[in-house]
């Protein structure tokens, strides 16, 4: 079976904009249709525990839907389990995220959420694309890489033109229109900083996106 694959970039508690851009790539797809959400689902923006829910609520009705850990959910664990002084997640946006649940510590949160985002992976290889949150360090095999580097790294992965042998898609860095190289695409528009939020559409035909659908 032929999925139609919709990358999501950073959501930050866009809850609107999520919803409406699933809705659109759902009428776009229809039925063979599969989710790589790329991280940061969480802080800065309004509505952190809606989108949270929203998507646990999705994968547990598709079989097709891939949640990424973006660096927001690793500074959240870090702060709820002690690696991380809370009030450097707070700086971070965390402060919005606490305000959605209506608490004022990590601890507080639900065990459901902080267990899912426990349970997130750093990428998902599809063969021919290779989704992560961040990025890559182009010094190392794709098989090789650090789980820091892949929720954390903009440089040198940002400047590098080398062909990694998948197309990286990524999110983490805030651009204003959508980035396609030949060697990766940046769907991170800003959303939670006034800009749209962003899906790339790909299928087994080729490699980059087939087309950019986009949410303000």
């Amino acid at each position: 079976m032929s999925f139609v694959t919709y990358a999501i970039g950073d959501i930050h508690g866009c809850m609107d904009k999520l919803r409406r851009l699933v809705k659109r790539c759902q009428s776009d797809a229809g039925d063979q249709i599969k989710f790589v959400f790329l991280g940061d689902y969480i802080d800065r923006g309004p509505d952190s525990r809606a989108v949270v829910e929203y998507v646990i609520e999705l994968q547990s009705r598709m079989t097709q839907v891939v949640c990424l850990l973006g660096n927001h959910e690793d500074l959240a664990l870090a702060a709820l389990h002690g690696g991380l002084d809370e009030a450097q997640w707070l700086f971070n946006g965390g402060g919005a995220t606490l305000r959605s649940y209506g608490i004022t510590a990590a601890a507080e949160m639900p065990d459901e959420h902080i267990a899912w985002m426990k349970s997130l992976p750093t990428h998902h290889d599809d063969g021919r694309r290779f989704f992560v949150h961040a990025g890559i360090d182009p010094s190392r095999s794709l098989d090789a890489q650090d789980a820091h580097d892949l929720i954390w790294i903009r440089e040198p992965f940002l400047s590098d033109n080398k062909d990694y042998g998948r197309l990286i898609v990524h999110g983490h860095t805030p651009i204003r229109a959508v980035e396609v190289r030949p060697n990766r695409v940046n769907i991170d528009t800003g959303a939670v900083l006034g800009g749209p939020l962003t899906a790339a559409a790909f299928n087994d035909l080729m490699t980059k996106p087939i087309k950019i659908l986009q949410e303000t």
